[in-house]
């Protein structure tokens, strides 16, 4: 460590190699925490977990026995006496709301997720087929939506400063789009030819969301538009990694300097005149019915995309997990084929980094989680959590502690007590077997 900030004061290592180095260290030294715990009101498997996006202060749960509780993970309730001296550091819940709640959930919830602007509300999702919105302080529901379906999996985009939208994907082939403002469903989003597991919001658009469907389809939509304009292939495939947007717009100027001093046309070839319309304009119409072979259009072929591609899957089976990078350029997805795949967002190509082999869960969603510079993807391996290298697919570290299948995982790096920090939960791998859970403690991963 002292080597790296000698470097890095003598100007050998850049800022951002320095933090990578540092980051990179840190995680690989996470271990179980001995010095805190959290007190777990549920008495069924977690399926959700989420620390807020503001303060990165407070963690949200949602499990299987219809509760939903609030963590406070940096000031603990209280302190219990430890092995040689040490205290342990008590996280008990802040709030809880339950069965026994006048307005609470029937069934299993599915998803639990914070208002992306501050913590003042918190949205859950159930198998009781309703999305309901809950005021923090007050601990009552604010809106309710009635799903045709079970509801897998809830998202907000947190770029938005144009909308309130929450994304269902649930047990019906439609995308639903709720509205707070209105406390109406905006519009429905139609495509999927089964029921939509996960959904994801991009983290570069407020209007792009991105839905994996029990298909195998993975689908991008824009919600100002009606049908998704991309449907991902896994046969459609690329090598590498792209350049960094200042080193292709670097090479791009001086393509474009030895152009302009050759007196070439930028596209290398002479332009051809171009036949007027009867219009006197220069643009060349395409005759009725026909759809240009180049171009954006080409993609466009939706409302019903009635081509090859309308049929396309990324994986072998439903697709369980989704997560865009940080930087919105790739998209990681995780399918019942037990395959994570990572795609080009930008040309919507499938990049063949081979993850190494690993078990997923195949019959409900998991939750992944990406690090902070999105070098690392955190995914649920039945009992286990395995970090691996998102560019190389080997396994960085694994993350052993739990006793039942781990359903959820979420990063955070703004933990003042240790640097990094991640949070898992684990559950029974059926909604169906509740009353043979021995609940678990959720189990935090800290370095020591």
């Amino acid at each position: 460590m002292w080597r790296e900030i000698r470097d890095r004061e003598a100007g050998k290592t850049r800022p951002n190699s320095f933090k990578n180095r540092v980051s990179s260290s840190r995680i690989s030294n996470l271990q179980l925490s001995n010095y805190k715990d959290v007190v777990s009101p549920h008495r069924g498997s977690i399926n959700s977990l989420q620390v807020d996006l503001t303060e990165g202060r407070y963690l949200l749960s949602g499990a299987s026995d219809a509760s939903a509780s609030v963590f406070d993970i940096q000031h603990a309730t209280d302190f219990e006496g430890g092995g040689e001296g040490a205290l342990i550091a008590k996280h008990k819940s802040l709030i809880t709301i339950d069965k026994q709640h006048q307005n609470g959930h029937k069934f299993a919830i599915s998803s639990a997720i914070w208002y992306p602007i501050d913590t003042g509300l918190f949205v859950t999702g159930s198998y009781d087929h309703y999305i309901k919105v809950w005021d923090t302080n007050s601990t009552q529901m604010v809106i309710n939506f009635k799903l045709p379906g079970k509801v897998y999996r809830t998202a907000m985009s947190p770029l938005a400063t144009s909308h309130m939208l929450i994304a269902a994907g649930t047990e019906d082939v439609q995308v639903r789009l709720c509205d707070i403002a209105s406390g109406a469903f905006a519009h429905t989003l139609s495509g999927h030819r089964d029921g939509v597991m996960t959904v994801e919001w991009s983290t570069s658009s407020e209007w792009v969301l991105v839905t994996g469907g029990c298909d195998g389809a993975i689908r991008f939509w824009d919600i100002r538009r009606a049908g998704c304009f991309l449907v991902l292939d896994q046969s459609q495939s690329q090598l590498g990694r792209r350049p960094p947007v200042l080193a292709r717009s670097a090479v791009s100027k001086v393509s474009t300097s030895k152009a302009l001093s050759k007196g070439q046309n930028l596209l290398g070839k002479p332009r051809m005149p171009q036949k007027k319309s009867g219009g006197g304009n220069g643009i060349k119409h395409s005759p009725l019915g026909q759809v240009p072979a180049k171009g954006y259009l080409k993609q466009r072929l939706h409302p019903g995309m009635l081509s090859s591609q309308d049929r396309a899957t990324a994986h072998y089976g439903a697709v369980t997990g989704l997560k865009i990078t940080e930087d919105g350029m790739y998209l990681l997805s995780a399918g019942s084929d037990s395959r994570i795949r990572l795609w080009d967002v930008e040309s919507g190509r499938n990049t063949l980094v081979n993850f190494e082999t690993a078990r997923l869960q195949t019959s409900k969603p998991i939750q992944l989680a990406t690090a902070q510079d999105s070098n690392l993807v955190f995914v649920p391996c039945m009992t286990s959590v395995k970090a691996f290298d998102v560019w190389s697919g080997k396994t960085y570290v694994t993350f052993r502690g739990h006793y039942e299948h781990v359903n959820c995982c979420w990063f955070s790096s703004q933990d003042q007590v240790s640097s990094y920090s991640c949070t898992f939960s684990q559950g029974f791998s059926s909604y169906h077997f509740i009353s043979l859970i021995i609940m678990l403690p959720v189990r935090f991963f800290m370095q020591s």
